[in-house]
Formats: structure tokens, C-alpha cells, sequence
């Protein structure tokens, strides 16, 4: 059973084939319906930015990185949650603020319910201003 709207979409942003399976594989085991893409261009060129709930994405993405996307997104969609994940620690450093707003961060690996219940938060309540992690 999930405590997140029926037909919530989750935007996925991995240049990793196999984390992006992965996530995809993981969400949809939670019942989200789930956009898959491998870079932060093609999401964005996709024009599906107006029917996702919720973006997951690597931080460290060619040309586009997470952060650059995460500004993009704010700019477009401010209310829409966002999910940062790196396995590069040190790029946590370089985390901006936008606004008002918070948005998650997740190290690699990171714990799959962990994000689940990240992402669920944020979909029920996209306004929560979740802690960092």
C-alpha cells in the first residue's frame, strides 16, 4: 500500500544506466509512474516538465549538472520537489540555496526506503521543507 497520490510521477535524472534502472525499478515497486532520462537536457527538452511531481537526479551529469538543473526547475516550477543524489561527496559543497526552498540531498548509496519515503513526503506535501541529508 502507498500513502502518495494515485498517478504521481517521478522524474528520474542519472547518467548511470543501471542506477537509473535501478531508481526506475524501485519507484515503480512503490507504485509511481516514473520518467526516466539520461541527462538533464533530454528532461528537459521531453516538455514533460508540467505533469511531474517529484525529480530525482544525479548531481554530477555532463554538460547540465544537478545543480544547474535544480536552478532551471526553480525557475520554471518553484513548488515542485526536487531530490539531489551524488556519490561524490565533495560536491555537496557546492550546494546552492534557492530561495526559500530546501531540497533533499542523498550520498550514494543511499538507504531505497529512505528515498521512498523522501519522495513520498515531498509528493503528499510538496510545500515541506525536509531536512537535509
Amino acid at each position: 500500500m502507498t500513502d502518495h497520490p494515485r498517478g504521481a510521477t517521478v522524474a528520474v535524472v542519472d547518467d548511470d544506466p543501471s542506477i537509473l534502472k535501478a531508481l526506475e525499478y524501485l519507484l515503480e515497486s512503490a507504485d509511481y509512474a516514473v520518467l526516466a532520462f539520461d541527462s538533464a537536457d533530454a528532461m528537459l527538452e521531453s516538455g514533460c516538465l508540467a505533469q511531474i511531481d517529484c525529480v530525482i537526479s544525479d548531481i554530477d551529469l555532463p554538460v547540465m549538472d544537478g545543480f544547474d538543473l535544480l536552478r532551471v526547475v526553480h525557475a520554471a516550477r518553484p513548488e515542485l520537489p526536487i531530490i539531489l543524489i551524488t556519490g561524490h561527496p565533495e560536491m555537496l559543497n557546492r550546494s546552492p540555496r534557492i530561495g526559500r526552498r530546501h531540497y533533499r540531498l542523498f550520498r550514494k548509496p543511499f538507504n531505497g526506503q529512505e528515498l521512498l519515503t523522501a519522495v513520498s513526503d515531498a509528493v503528499r506535501n510538496p510545500n515541506l521543507r525536509p531536512p537535509q541529508s
